[in-house]
């Protein structure tokens, strides 16, 4: 079979609305995600996709610099072309985990499109034809209708309930860190009530004390929790909460690459690894990643990091091989209005959806929705991830002693 070679490396930047802005522990994503969509062309004309978050001209810049390391090179040598674009050593001065991610993507992309197989089917193989998914609800801001406010306990409810009639969801994850514990504890406790035959989990982006943590986890211990995830930040403290509270505790913040998994082996702070193709460098370095944990009986689930289309493949090609996949994937995607790929966006059924059936990712681009979309980003450029629009002035803390008031006002102003 003809060997394909890189021609060419393309990035586009886009910006894709969301229903609602989404707040989180650590700002807020203002109404829209930003992405930037890979192309890797081979001398075949053959063109591979990729994804990453965030995006702009020193993201696309950092693509363009990487055709001097990879054209000409044959796509097939995944780990060859890792060590030209990650090498562990020089990675310490030019941390390039995400970018080798999205170049991983597209090139397993053209490789099952030249060999006419999904790539799932070069991964290992199939076990699962589709992957489920939690609800991942977020408190939000109304969006410019003056709709999709999530405040209240009634509120997130009422979401809750939302989504598991328009999709399916069987498990629902809140995320939090927005408002005090005590409150956040009352919201978790009555979707717990609300849906008394659905699993649950929480998530407060590792703003918490230990204390705090030790608190919040050792109040929902009767309830239908897969997992709490990263309470605190670090695998000492981590550590530390799980002597005091009986559930799993998940992270994706520390444990992220396997010197840290390695470390989480020889003395546990973790139960459950969330894997994220783009944190881990890869589809085929969480598959690694999962052995490892398969051997010392850790959990795994499937990471979010504010995916399109594209990242979405790779994370259901990811979940169709995994054995040891015990719990239901986290997605963003029902967040958001449209893709950038043709069909636009990928549906839900009985809270799943069904792994790409044709060769490479399965997933092509549209055009129209990707000019149109590079365009929005044109108009609004990038947001502050990190600053949240309704407090002027806040700056996320460790533990956060500035809690926003639940009862402060419902709306906010967010260029559009």
């Amino acid at each position: 079979m003809k060997a394909q070679h890189i021609r060419d490396i393309r990035a586009t930047t886009v910006t894709v609305p969301l229903e609602a802005p989404l707040r989180h522990a650590n700002g807020c994503h203002w109404g829209r995600f930003v992405r930037t969509i890979v192309e890797v062309e081979t001398d075949d004309g053959i063109i591979g996709l990729g994804e990453l978050g965030g995006g702009g001209e020193s993201a696309e810049a950092v693509f363009r610099a990487t055709k001097g390391y990879l054209v000409g090179h044959e796509v097939s040598r995944l780990e060859e072309m890792r060590f030209k674009i990650a090498n562990p050593t020089a990675s310490l001065y030019n941390n390039r985990t995400q970018v080798l991610a999205a170049l991983e993507f597209a090139c397993l992309d053209i490789l099952g499109q030249a060999w006419g197989v999904p790539v799932s089917e070069i991964l290992g193989g199939r076990l699962r034809d589709r992957v489920q998914f939690a609800s991942y609800c977020f408190f939000r801001y109304a969006n410019a209708d003056g709709a999709g406010e999530v405040r209240t306990v009634e509120q997130m409810v009422a979401h809750a309930g939302e989504l598991k009639r328009r999709f399916g969801f069987t498990t629902h994850k809140v995320k939090g860190g927005v408002f005090a514990p005590d409150y956040e504890l009352a919201v978790y406790r009555a979707l717990a009530g609300a849906f008394p035959e659905d699993q649950l989990r929480f998530d407060p982006n590792a703003v918490w004390s230990t204390e705090q943590a030790i608190r919040f986890g050792q109040a929902i211990e009767g309830l239908r929790n897969d997992y709490l995830e990263d309470p605190v930040f670090g695998l000492h403290g981590m550590r530390r909460t799980r002597e005091k509270v009986r559930m799993p505790l998940a992270t994706n913040t520390v444990v992220v690459n396997f010197e840290q998994l390695a470390a989480n082996v020889l003395n546990t702070a973790v139960d459950v690894i969330l894997l994220d193709t783009t944190f881990w460098g890869g589809i085929r370095a969480c598959v690694k990643a999962a052995a490892v944990c398969d051997t010392f009986q850790l959990g795994v689930a499937v990471h979010s990091s504010g995916e399109l289309g594209i990242q979405l493949a790779t994370m259901l090609h990811l979940g169709a091989v995994l054995p040891n996949l015990a719990f239901a994937a986290d997605a963003h995607y029902h967040h958001l209005t449209d893709d950038v790929i043709e069909g636009g966006l990928m549906k839900y059924e009985g809270g799943s959806i069904a792994v790409p059936t044709g060769p490479g990712l399965g997933v092509k681009l549209d055009r129209d929705r990707l000019g149109a979309y590079q365009d929005l980003y044109r108009r609004l450029g990038n947001y502050p991830y990190d600053q949240d629009p309704g407090r002027p002035g806040w700056s996320p803390t460790v533990p956060n002693e500035r809690w926003a008031d639940p009862t402060e006002a419902r709306t906010v102003s967010i260029p559009f």
